[in-house]
């Protein structure tokens, strides 16, 4: 099978049982696009997959960088299609998973990103005024770039800085590999609901102790000030708001993630849509496996 094979949506969807269960169908290995699990130790706040979880199917770059190393788009674009180019040739089946819509874009997409080291750069505007430079210079990013997300909104300058063109898609991008988009999605309000009450679950898994950890050794890292799920618990931790408060804020960015989630995959990404099956979820699974079959 020389095609790639994408599998993305909103949080809660069932990616990543989509993703093992293609991956066993099609001799795959796995690749994350989820820029929070490319790093160690960010485990209940960012859902990551379990090990038992895995069924032996080999995963790259999750639990990869330690969380006070930098980590770029432009690094995930060198490193994924390095791992893509392995897979192909050793006969697998590459199959990238998550939600980081710029990431999947940046791997798949034929435009090169550079490297870009002046970090000190941008050190004197707040967060809101080079989302204001943004999109002055690139409205196009209004609905895709998270006006919060400083190193977001970074990349996107520098992209337009160093290409003259929007880091969104435009009409001369072209894949660079032979690619099936897969979207699991559900409805709006199912979706809410399923995502309130996963942050209820990461709670009694142990979250509030995950970020505490980091907090209490001083640690204040890009993903941890500004990962969600962490940046609210930081908060609290600081006396800024209760627990109450930061456990609502974490649903809500969620929610509003996932909006902005939607509106990246509709208009950046070929995504073919599947409604999840929650009560019998191997329906979903054989509904995308005769998509991908009809499509090989």
């Amino acid at each position: 099978m020389n095609k790639i094979i994408v599998v993305t949506g909103p949080t809660g969807v069932g990616k990543t049982k989509m993703s093992i269960e293609l991956a066993k169908k099609y001799n795959g290995e796995i690749i994350n696009a989820d820029a929070m699990q490319i790093y160690k130790y960010l485990n209940i706040g960012t859902a990551k997959i379990k090990e038992e979880e895995k069924e032996g199917i080999i995963h790259h770059l999750i639990d990869y960088k330690d969380i006070d190393e930098d980590y770029s788009i432009y690094d995930y674009q060198r490193d994924g299609r390095i791992i893509i180019n392995d897979i192909i040739k050793r006969g697998m089946t590459p199959i990238v998973v998550g939600g980081t819509g710029l990431y999947i874009k940046a791997l798949l997409y034929d435009y090169e990103l550079k490297k870009h080291n002046n970090k000190e750069e941008y050190n004197e505007y707040s967060t809101e005024e080079l989302y204001k430079i943004l999109i002055n210079m690139d409205n196009k990013c209004i609905d895709v770039i998270d006006k919060n997300n400083r190193r977001r909104i970074i990349s996107a300058i520098n992209y337009y800085k160093q290409n003259n063109k929007s880091i969104t898609l435009n009409k001369t991008d072209k894949l660079l590999y032979d690619t099936i988009f897969i979207g699991l999605t559900t409805d709006r309000e199912n979706l809410y609901n399923i995502i309130n009450k996963r942050v209820d679950t990461m709670v009694n898994e142990g979250l509030i102790d995950e970020v505490k950890s980091f907090y209490d050794r001083n640690i204040y890292t890009k993903p941890l000030i500004g990962g969600i799920g962490y940046k609210e618990l930081y908060k609290y931790f600081a006396g800024h708001i209760s627990l109450e408060k930061a456990l609502d804020e974490i649903k809500k960015n969620s929610r509003h993630y996932a909006k902005r989630q939607y509106t990246f995959f509709n208009h950046q990404l070929q995504v073919k849509w599947f409604n999840t099956d929650y009560n019998n979820f191997n329906n979903t699974i054989n509904e995308v496996c005769n998509y991908i079959d009809n499509n090989l």
